[in-house]
């Protein structure tokens, strides 16, 4: 059984969501909810909201027990929001401001 949740316009960049993400996938989830807590990573609190979101709507599917359950979680880029930063002699620097769509998949499935 698979239970799953999905945060879009996530303002953190995929490059440093995907660093977090990698480090729990394939976890359980309970574990993977303490080492989100002592990450010193701001993606840290984001994924780990998104995985508690996870966990409760497996509990609402009646899943077996969500804290035993595995990880998939992978982060694909949103949009960009683009701002304009002045430099010298009236030139202009474009700054991209990305954005993440943060997935998080919770499977009973055991890893093989």
């Amino acid at each position: 059984m698979e239970t799953k949740a999905v945060l879009k316009y996530a303002m953190v960049a995929p490059r440093k969501a995907r660093r977090v993400a990698d480090l729990i996938r394939g976890k359980k989830a309970g574990d993977a909810l303490i080492s989100l807590r002592f990450m010193p990573y701001r993606a840290a609190k984001i994924i780990g909201k998104v995985l508690r979101s996870a966990m409760a709507n497996a509990e609402h599917k009646k899943a077996i027990n969500p804290e035993d359950m595995n990880i998939k979680a992978y982060v694909d880029q949103g949009p960009s929001m683009k701002r304009v930063e002045p430099r010298a002699m009236g030139r202009a620097n474009v700054i991209r401001k990305r954005m993440s769509h943060i997935t998080v998949v919770l499977t009973d499935e055991v890893k093989s």
